[in-house]
């Protein structure tokens, strides 16, 4: 069955990624389950019944491409701050509950705005990501890899097998980098 998206692949792509996501609304056990469960697939692209991406791993291990992608994009990306695998580091927080325990709408604006918490001790800044098109054309993948990992439905590693890519996805790809 097909089912309108509420964002269209471009509006998606510019509102995601990695991201210092402390201080965000945090969703509900109810909400929780909700973020995770797929209901739907269109195009190679998992959704939740909100039409939220989220990830899919079969009983073999394989993944879906996003959350394939996702991890190469993370790594290229996001790793240098937040450490590898969405673990964090002693410079940034990890991330790889906040695309579980996050509303994607807050998720994206960090990523896109960027944020600064600033105490009386420390200073963390999450710079802006919305100009670069490494992170942007991905950003459902970033968050979908994310999902994955809070879940503890992959390991830590790139995933061992993955789905194909599907043409809509290589389409809006192309699209996103013009």
């Amino acid at each position: 069955m097909m089912r309108s998206r509420i964002l269209t692949p471009c509006l998606s792509v510019a509102l995601l990624a990695c991201s210092s996501l402390a201080g965000a609304q945090q969703l509900t056990e109810e909400e929780m389950t909700a973020n995770i469960t797929v209901a739907y697939e269109e195009g190679g692209k998992y959704y939740t019944d909100d039409d939220i991406p989220t990830y899919n791993v079969a009983d073999d291990g394989t993944v879906d491409w996003l959350t394939f992608s996702g991890f190469r994009r993370y790594h290229a990306e996001c790793h240098v701050c937040h450490g590898p695998d969405g673990e964090g580091s002693t410079y940034a927080p990890a991330l790889k509950a906040s695309a579980v325990n996050m509303d994607y709408y807050d998720f994206i604006d960090v990523v896109v705005n960027g944020r600064e918490n600033v105490t009386s001790s420390e200073q963390d800044v999450m710079p802006s990501f919305g100009t670069n098109n490494n992170v942007m054309c991905y950003l459902d993948d970033i968050y979908v890899y994310l999902k994955a990992r809070g879940m503890e439905a992959i390991p830590r590693g790139r995933p061992g097998s993955k789905e194909a890519k599907s043409d809509e996805i290589q389409a809006a790809e192309d699209a996103c980098h013009g």
